[in-house]
């Protein structure tokens, strides 16, 4: 059984922040509700709100009768499929841990996530974009001396041992006991940092249902705001936005699980969406996509913006061209949502800030300089440790602020604005990218000498990865050479540098640390230079 590796701070408790529900009960009271009305569309398939409750308890009797029971960790690393809307409910209803996993991981980060967490199921599709997931889980289940069972969505072909396929049609059943308790672990879920290997950040029943209802109502949502979600659902936007909020409301949601801004444009009018979440990449496209077919209006009214650099202009740009209340977040997987623009706050808090603290929060800076300095952050949806607890010394202060690695300003009305990062990672399209973990691997690559990975500046993805190299030899490597060794290591194309320049020596400091800051300065010289000539 997964527990918190740090308690929840009492004043929190006392000022009934907590509410004693479990996040199970928001699929089961909408069902009750609202039987036969929308619940799920994820283009292929509609579904109503009873549909995918028995659904989700069919799906939570096949994972009971393979081995899967409550507080045990369910790995999920699908598509945006109605299949993971279920399987995520499903280990709600099992009383279980849900492991949401983005389905870009490969070899290296499953392997690590499946050992740490003990996982007794993992429910992945068979192929999505071409890769053969069960093919790269059989060879992961082979190194293992208790593999989890594995439930297959829409197998192609026969599977092998200790593979089944993923049955949500009720066929096994029996009762469902449900033996959680509010303040036990629901979430365990994996963010990339500073460090070569994932992080595992547990979130209770009481931490989610604190930040989603405060979420809904402090952008004013109810059931008549249905949302569409082409972030990743095994990301922890898409968990809580297409998996969470939708059930708390009782709102449907529409899944996109490959991104394509002019599908993205016709789904949300012809589903009248209302309400989405999602990185800049998302917003952009969606704006250039109304644009290009001539629209001035959208059936969109809310608009949430974070997970990677934020252009103030776009903002207002979704705010002059479709009448969008768009606006800017912050928050990490330790800490969601901690500040954010909403109904009621003016265009530069909304467009030129991350917004403002959530009710109950607070944050203080570290070392500032200038005004910047490091974001300490305390609030009610802070996480209750990390799996790893020997992390958690190091991550938070003696007084219970959480140390963000973030860099940042607090305003005179109490909004943040981010002004960079002390964590060494690269946001891609609002993914986090350790550098750490791309370097160690070119460092096994033998026309290698030394490495360095920063982010460049990109106009659709925010970040990507420009890669530094010392040759070690006098023929130099290649882009494609480093890329095609970085696949053969398992690491993700996600996490790729996109980008490598070749150069004689690294910038040092007097105690032999690369001095990172002189990198990008130089990336982005060279773009500058290369745009204007």
């Amino acid at each position: 059984m997964i527990r918190p590796t740090r308690s929840l701070p009492e004043d929190y408790v006392a000022a009934g922040h907590y509410r004693d529900a479990l996040l199970g009960s928001y699929l089961a009271d909408s069902a009750a509700a609202r039987p036969d009305e929308l619940c799920l569309v994820d283009e292929q398939f509609r579904f109503s709100w009873s549909e995918i409750d028995a659904a989700a308890s069919a799906s939570a009797r096949q994972l009971r009768a393979h081995g899967a029971g409550p507080h045990d960790v369910v790995t999920v690393i699908l598509p945006n499929w109605w299949e993971a809307v279920v399987s995520m409910q499903a280990v709600l209803k099992l009383g279980g841990v849900t492991n949401p996993v983005v389905p870009i991981y490969r070899d290296a980060e499953m392997r690590f996530i499946l050992r740490q967490a003990g996982s007794r199921a993992v429910v992945t599709p068979h192929r999505f974009r071409g890769f053969d997931y069960v093919e790269m889980f059989a060879r992961l289940a082979a190194e293992m001396d208790d593999p989890p069972a594995f439930l297959v969505v829409r197998p192609e072909e026969s599977l092998p041992d200790g593979f089944v396929e993923f049955d949500a049609s009720g066929r096994s059943g029996g009762p469902l006991e449900n033996p959680a308790s509010p303040g036990d672990i629901a979430l365990l879920f994996y963010t990339s940092g500073t460090t070569a290997d994932p992080k595992g950040v547990l979130h209770t029943h009481q931490t989610i249902d604190f930040i989603l209802r405060t979420m809904a109502e402090g952008w004013g949502l109810s059931a008549e705001d249905g949302t569409f979600m082409p972030s990743p659902v095994g990301h922890i936007t898409g968990y809580f936005f297409a998996v969470l909020v939708p059930s708390l409301l009782g709102a449907p949601c529409v899944l996109m699980d490959v991104w394509d801004p002019e599908r993205a444009r016709q789904l949300i009018e012809t589903e009248k969406s209302r309400f989405s979440v999602g990185a800049t990449p998302f917003l952009q496209g969606l704006l250039d996509a109304y644009a290009t077919a001539g629209g001035s209006q959208s059936s969109l009214a809310v608009y949430c913006c974070g997970g990677a650099d934020v252009p103030p202009d776009l903002i207002k740009r979704a705010r002059r061209e479709l009448g969008l209340w768009a606006m800017r977040a912050y928050g990490s997987s330790e800490v969601p949502v901690y500040c954010t623009g909403g109904p009621g706050l003016d265009e530069r808090i909304c467009a030129e800030t991350d917004g403002v603290p959530v009710p109950g929060a607070e944050a203080r800076l570290e070392g500032a300089s200038g005004g910047v300095g490091e974001l300490l952050l305390r609030a009610p949806q802070m996480f209750v440790g990390y799996l790893d607890s020997e992390l958690n010394a190091e991550s938070f202060t003696g007084d219970g602020f959480f140390h963000s690695g973030d860099l940042g300003e607090i305003g005179p009305d109490g909004e943040v604005v981010i002004r960079g990062r002390k964590k060494d990672i690269i946001i891609r399209g609002g993914e986090n990218v350790s550098a750490k973990q791309v370097e160690d691997a070119l460092y096994r690559h033998p026309a290698v000498g030394e490495v360095a990975i920063v982010a460049m500046p990109d106009p659709v993805m925010g970040e990507k990865g420009c890669a530094f190299v010392v040759p070690a030899a006098a023929d130099a490597p290649t882009l494609p050479q480093l890329t095609v060794f970085l696949g053969q290591e398992g690491l993700a194309k996600q996490k790729w540098p996109e980008r490598l320049e070749i150069v004689p020596e690294l910038p040092l400091t007097a105690s032999g640390k690369i001095q990172k800051f002189k990198l990008r300065e130089r990336i982005r010289e060279i773009l500058a230079a290369e745009e204007s000539g």
